[in-house]
């Protein structure tokens, strides 16, 4: 019971914290988007859903894990991962530099291969339930590069 209450503890921070580290203000808005670009909406939702099933696959790794040496390997894998996830939004909509965040997702799709490798051997629905989230950061991944593109280039945010 302890890590489920721990996962969705942090996972509620995570989601608060990104939230919090999203300003969706004219500077945004006025970015000229592909036509492919979800609506805003489609966001709070889709980063819900999907922090919630690598919650869930944090636990089941958790629960599977044969000692405090690999439980420790979890936690590490899942640290590395929520810092790299938590550097994106402050990237590209705090500094107003959608290039720097666009050089920091190989580092976050990395990590969740990461994951999905380190938890592999411990529960494949575990890895299962990472697929969406590698899946929705390779689209972000490519919905950055174009906005990079069709933006570029990016100067340093105005106080």
């Amino acid at each position: 019971m302890l890590p489920i209450a721990v996962a969705a503890v942090i996972t509620v921070l995570v989601l608060a914290a990104g939230r919090m580290m999203t300003t969706v203000g004219p500077w945004y808005r006025n970015l000229r988007k592909p036509a492919w670009n979800p609506p805003d909406w489609v966001f709070g939702p889709a980063w819900t859903i999907i922090l919630g099933l690598a919650a869930w696959s944090g636990v089941l790794a958790w629960a599977n894990a044969p000692d405090a040496a690999a439980q420790l390997r979890i936690a590490l894998l899942f640290g590395v991962n929520i810092v790299l996830h938590m550097l994106w939004s402050p990237l590209f909509f705090n500094l107003r530099r959608p290039d720097w965040a666009l050089i920091e997702i190989p580092f976050l799709w990395l990590s969740i291969l990461a994951l999905m490798a380190g938890l592999a051997p411990l529960s494949s629905l575990a890895v299962w339930l990472l697929l969406p989230y590698l899946l929705w950061v390779t689209f972000a991944a490519f919905l950055n590069l174009t906005i990079v593109r069709i933006n570029a280039p990016f100067a340093p945010a105005k106080s």
